[in-house]
């Protein structure tokens, strides 16, 4: 009867420092942009129901800020991502 090896638990690579403040940033902009996103969405739905309230000063008032807020989130993101990319792509060289 052969003996078999016992299994040693195999360690998980730590995550350096960098790697930890990148991914809490990225959470905290991703959770912002959601909650952003869903109070704007909010205000576009009450806005449309609301008698007293004109749909087109809603809607004139919200869309720059709308934008503006989804297109600096999404362009902070996909920065962060690329700068995490490149760092990996300079250490193997």
């Amino acid at each position: 009867m052969t003996k078999k090896p016992i299994p040693r638990p195999v360690r998980k690579p730590q995550m350096e420092t960098k790697d930890k403040l990148t991914l809490w940033v990225t959470l905290m902009v991703s959770t912002t942009l959601c909650i952003s996103v869903l109070a704007m969405v909010v205000s576009f739905m009450l806005g449309l129901w609301a008698k007293e309230v004109d749909n087109a000063e809603i809607f004139k008032m919200i869309s720059p800020a709308f934008s503006t807020l989804i297109g600096g989130m999404i362009g902070f993101l996909s920065g962060i991502k690329l700068m995490q990319n490149e760092d990996k792509k300079d250490s193997k060289c």
